[in-house]
């Protein structure tokens, strides 16, 4: 295997990185723990009179903190990324310096407890995913001389024969040679209706069988095939994604600033060290480390409770400046089950519909359990059918009451009754004929029709202020062009293969934050390429769940501006914590300049400020 393919199996296990990622937080709850024992015993120590076993132990927590920060100080700077954490590894530093013991072991809980809030915010939000990429086939059934194996999709060659079993993926791409595929190929495509496939037509992997088992030779091995180059794009749209940045770090350099000029100022004007000190513990942007945290924490849990999970507060943070939103259309703006649009006969339509569907009772086809449903919403009374012969694929005939019946494709019918020329329809999404005792009595006209909260989740994007919606899908331009008429979108784009959808996201992206929202693996690299993925439905495929960065737990559009408005809530109330945090440390630190307050004194007010810009914080949730 090459090394494009080694570096492909190792992106498309998300738990890896997942893993990766929990090892690189895994200390900061055990830091907190640290800090707060050590604070506590050095002042239970220092109450005692025991001066030195409370300095060992304030200094030992201290620096086991300090040296933990500085690590991680170090590793972002080698990244050029630059945070608030660096002002409290100095007033840490500065407070052990000059012996302020109790401060620095204040600072370090505040921070420490800063680091396990974020963390509980991520683990919170990983919490809500489960099997992560489960649609990926991991086993397929190989036809040998001794019969049928499972093997490990890693095992499949180019040449080697499968057999595809009903409700299987087609595990590889390959050509059909034994019998006849019917497939479902929504996911891969954005088409909602089932494809029939001839013996020696080629097939993709990743579409599932929803027809009779059928055998197989392979094309390519699973790492060539066509839903491993899915994942494949879902790996490189996020490696080229702008990474997110906390959004408190944004305002480090200035505050840093501020605090080291009346640091410095405060040394050097009155001779005392120690207000520079003062200066640093007070300016330590625990408000910050906390309150933005708790914010974002409230407003993912506020999500959460509404059925939306959010994978991780930066997500919150970027969800609250989305400027334009693209749609996909087959299970998202469409129900992606087919429906009876029209009859076209000259008969009673009732009478047609349910001879039709008394037969597709005997059939497990979508075409056929659309037919039986419109019958029920119709209330028809159905009869049991007999003597049925289903042509999978192809249609379905039998016998109900004294009527022979047939339905099924152009060509199925027109065996049946000398149908040269079936009537055609231009909206629909497809036709299914019908044949009533060896002539021709009508067509069944089926779309894929629009969601009932569809229109009205666009209304309230368009109320958010959002300025372009747009649609890009992979079903046919006629398809795309009816549905983004009925909803009033800015731009449709159809007939697009996956790194097609991925173009036109990054298209959008030149107008602000994008929104892409979809449910099919064809939606996947999309949602990776997109400032903000959106997964929609309990029912979605689970590559478009972990490509996304927004899952919506219900199957309910509204829940899409929902989020909106939650995250501008969040942000606004965390930005509220951070002017007031710097605002009132600001002030704190020229009293700690002047002279009005010593280290420990600064430490207890900072204790104060961050209480109260916390409890304005968890307003968010």
């Amino acid at each position: 295997m090459s090394e494009a393919a080694d570096q492909f199996e190792c992106d498309r296990d998300p738990g890896q990185a997942i893993d990766l990622f929990r090892m690189q937080r895994a200390w900061s709850l055990p830091l907190f723990v640290v800090a707060v024992m050590g604070l506590g015993t050095g002042l239970a120590f220092a109450w005692l009179r025991l001066d030195s076993w409370s300095a060992t132990a304030l200094i030992s927590a201290t620096a086991v903190v300090l040296f933990a920060l500085t690590v991680d100080v170090f590793l972002s700077l080698r990244k050029q990324e630059f945070g608030l954490d660096i002002i409290a590894a100095l007033a840490m530093g500065a407070a052990l310096w000059f012996g302020e013991y109790v401060a620095a072991a204040i600072v370090a809980v505040m921070f420490a407890g800063g680091q396990s809030l974020e963390s509980y915010a991520q683990t919170r939000a990983e919490s809500g995913m489960t099997e992560l990429l489960s649609r990926v086939p991991r086993l397929a059934v190989m036809v040998t001389d001794a019969g049928f194996a499972d093997v490990a999709i890693e095992e499949v060659l180019a040449g080697d024969r499968l057999l595809v079993r009903n409700g299987d993926v087609v595990p590889v791409d390959g050509h059909i040679d034994t019998g006849h595929a019917i497939l479902n190929e929504a996911a891969l495509t954005g088409e909602s209706l089932p494809v029939r496939h001839n013996p020696g037509q080629m097939i993709m992997s990743g579409a599932s069988n929803i027809g009779d088992a059928f055998e197989m030779i392979a094309a390519h091995p699973a790492a060539a095939s066509t839903y491993a180059s899915i994942v494949r794009l879902i790996a490189q749209a996020r490696s080229s994604k702008a990474p997110m940045s906390r959004l408190a770090d944004r305002y480090a350099l200035a505050f840093l600033a501020i605090t080291l000029v009346i640091a410095i100022l405060a040394a050097l004007l009155s001779g005392e060290p120690t207000r520079a000190v003062a200066v640093l513990v007070v300016a330590t942007p625990c408000p910050l480390i906390l309150a933005v945290p708790v914010a974002l924490v409230a407003g993912m849990s506020k999500a959460s409770r509404n059925g939306i999970l959010i994978k991780g507060a930066s997500v919150l943070e970027v969800l609250a400046s989305i400027r334009a939103v693209v749609f996909d259309k087959t299970g998202t703006l469409t129900t992606g089950q087919p429906t009876i649009r029209h009859i076209d006969t000259n008969v009673d339509p009732d009478e047609l519909l349910g001879l039709a569907a008394s037969l597709d009772q005997a059939s497990a086809h979508t075409i056929a359990r659309a037919v039986v449903a419109e019958a029920k919403r119709r209330k028809l009374v159905l009869s049991m059918p007999a003597t049925v012969t289903e042509v999978p694929g192809e249609g379905i005939e039998g016998y109900v009451g004294n009527h022979r019946v047939g339905i099924g494709g152009k060509h199925f019918i027109a065996a049946r009754c000398g149908l040269m020329q079936p009537p055609e329809h231009a909206v629909g999404t497809a036709m299914a004929y019908v044949a009533l005792d060896g002539h021709y009595a009508g067509a069944f006209v089926f779309q894929d029709p629009i969601r009932t909260d569809a229109l009205a989740v666009v209304k309230n994007l368009r109320r958010l202020g959002i300025k372009r919606i747009s649609l890009a899908t992979g079903d046919r331009n006629v398809v795309g062009k009816a549905v983004g008429q009925a909803l009033s979108l800015d731009f449709v784009r159809a007939e697009l293969a996956p790194a097609q959808k991925v173009e036109a996201v990054k298209d959008e992206l030149n107008h602000g934050h994008v929104m892409m929202i979809g449910d099919g693996v064809n939606d996947a690299p999309a949602l990776a390429a997109a400032s903000v993925g959106v997964a929609v439905g309990r029912g979605n495929l689970a590559a478009a769940a972990e490509a996304a960065d927004v899952v919506l737990l219900r199957d309910n559009l509204q829940l899409v501006a929902t989020s909106i408005e939650i995250a501008r809530w969040s942000r606004r109330i965390a930005l509220e914590s951070v002017y007031a945090g710097i605002g009132l440390s600001v002030a704190a630190m020229i009293a700690a300049g002047c002279g009005y307050l010593s280290p420990i004194q600064g430490a207890l007010l900072q204790e104060i400020i961050d209480v109260a810009v916390i409890f304005n914080a968890l307003r968010a949730g």
